[in-house]
């Protein structure tokens, strides 16, 4: 016989026995919502929209519970639901399978943790009698209140509020309030200190655990002060870290936790997972409307110091400028290629103006095959009409070559360019030994107002004003930009700078006649 009758079987038995089966099947269904945080989210609330990052959350969630590490980061961009897992569902879910515990959840303002702790509050009074979880009688208080079992909440803000209370689980949502917030040295210094004089001391022999949710703000964050005390738990560490970039970069930062690939999407909430063009387009407006650090840190959790770096941020937002009235003397198009696919490959488009100056106007950058970088450089050489592609000769001159006439010809055999349009010319550029140095001079060309970026380039930006020598990320796109540089205006190859320059007010741009001495470069057609 099966565990629950058909309604043919139940209409055979009297009142009690059928109030049994029903009773068995809701207890049944309940203990099964308890598998992790996100299914009882899910189970419970019908406006839960579950998502495959939700999911990975969940499941790291449960690892916490099971005792398979006691420090849980999770990073992600804002706005795609992990403070409600996290902050909300998952001290209820807690409590539910610890009903004794303690929980504290903590947030940068006392009004985003108590607005937490009563959300959590009301999941007790709908749902909790399920999970045999009620309301202490006179446990009025919204900022601490407890349940019969003796288990309860506290919400504070970081900083205060816990002395003198036990805490089996804190929950660290959101601990820098802004970027001015966290790139306080005080500011920063103060939660480094509550955390380790205040929070850490309140936790109970017995069983407990930190989980901390944030999108990332500065180098020396909560969650880079932790890594960089503690470890990863990967490395031997105590940290246990779920990244989950807007946009994934696993060459970057390593395995994804999704299993992305380069360039995929992070799902959201309030679109359709399966609808990748929808995703792409919000994380791509995301990144249109944010200054280049905020990109970086906030929505690909990867902040990087600014000091020592070869360009300011302020400079390169000077020397952006739309360039009307200048005219192309010399297009073309450079490339840095990548390490076997592993890193990142520079695929760089500009020109030389008539007024003297490089124009940045393409980064195509990614991590690429040579099949692909050479692809996307004989794309964007036909789609500009480059008259050259400058390769560095320094670096696999040979494999270079072959490989960018290889697709040029197969673009040409499969109809993306016309038979009759002539390759454009291959030239090699001589560049310095060592990444520093061959970048530099380029870096006195930004300073000097001979290089302009036409438009906003957020990723080639932040790698010359984040990138430094000591990095072991190859820095492809710097590599690309300096051969266009040294392509187009040799005489910068010559010079070097002992120290990162300062940044200087360009002149608005103007274009002149010009000179014979610049020639003006076409695209040739074959006859």
């Amino acid at each position: 016989m099966s565990e629950y009758q058909s309604g043919d079987e139940l209409g055979h038995l009297d009142d009690a026995a059928v109030y049994e089966q029903l009773e068995a099947a809701k207890k049944a269904m309940s203990r099964d919502l308890l598998q992790n945080p996100v299914t009882l989210a899910r189970g419970l609330d019908p406006t839960f929209r579950m998502r495959p990052h939700l999911a990975v959350i969940g499941q790291a969630l449960v690892g916490v519970e099971r005792g398979d590490y006691d420090r849980l980061l999770i990073v992600t961009p804002p706005q795609v639901g992990k403070s409600t897992c996290v902050a909300e569902w998952f001290p209820y879910w807690w409590l539910c399978v610890h009903p004794e515990d303690r929980v504290a959840v903590t947030s940068y303002s006392d009004d985003l943790a108590l607005k937490r702790g009563k959300v959590i509050r009301s999941y007790v009074e709908e749902y909790g009698d399920e999970y045999e979880l009620f309301m202490r009688a006179g446990s009025g208080a919204m900022q601490d209140w407890e349940v019969t079992s003796g288990g309860g909440v506290r919400s504070v803000s970081v900083g205060k509020g816990l002395t003198g209370h036990s805490v089996n689980l804190l929950c660290v949502d959101d601990p820098h309030k802004d970027r001015a917030d966290a790139e306080s040295e005080a500011s920063r210094r103060a939660l480094h200190d509550w955390y380790s004089s205040t929070a850490l001391k309140r936790l109970q022999a017995d069983r407990n655990a930190v989980v901390a949710i944030m999108t990332r703000w500065h180098p020396d964050d909560f969650a880079g002060r932790r890594l960089a005390e503690e470890g990863r738990l990967e490395d031997g560490g105590r940290w246990k870290v779920v990244h989950l970039p807007a946009i994934a970069d696993p060459v970057k930062f390593g395995p994804d936790p999704l299993g992305r690939e380069y360039g995929d999407p992070l799902p959201h909430p309030k679109i359709p997972t399966r609808d990748r063009r929808a995703l792409l387009a919000w994380w791509a407006d995301m990144k249109r409307t944010s200054i280049v650090r905020d990109w970086h840190s906030l929505a690909q959790g990867d902040p990087q110091p600014a000091e020592g770096a070869l360009v300011s941020e302020e400079l390169l937002r000077l020397i952006r400028d739309p360039g009307d009235g200048v005219e192309p003397q010399k297009i073309a198009v450079a490339v840095d290629p990548s390490g076997g696919g592993r890193d990142t490959a520079g695929v760089i488009g500009g020109f030389l103006g008539d007024d003297d100056r490089v124009w940045i106007t393409h980064d195509l950058s990614k991590a690429m095959s040579s099949t692909d970088w050479s692809t996307a450089a004989c794309r964007l050489a036909y789609e500009t009409n480059a008259a050259i592609i400058y390769v560095e000769q320094n670096y696999g001159r040979d494999m270079c070559e072959l490989a960018i006439r290889t697709s040029w010809e197969t673009l040409q055999r499969d109809g993306e360019i016309p038979a009759k349009v002539l390759m454009p010319a291959i030239d090699l550029v001589q560049a310095k030994q060592g990444k520093l140095l061959r970048a530099e001079p380029v870096a006195q060309q930004m300073v000097q107002d001979r290089v302009r970026l036409r438009g906003v380039f957020t990723d080639l930006e932040h790698e010359w004003s984040h990138w430094m020598p000591t990095d072991p990320n190859s820095p492809g796109r710097i590599d690309a930009s300096c051969i266009l540089v040294y392509g187009l205006i040799p005489e910068a190859n010559k010079g070097a700078i002992l120290h990162a320059p300062l940044p200087q007010a360009p002149q608005p741009s103007a274009g002149r006649a010009p000179s014979q001495a610049a020639g003006v470069y076409g695209r040739r057609i074959a006859k």
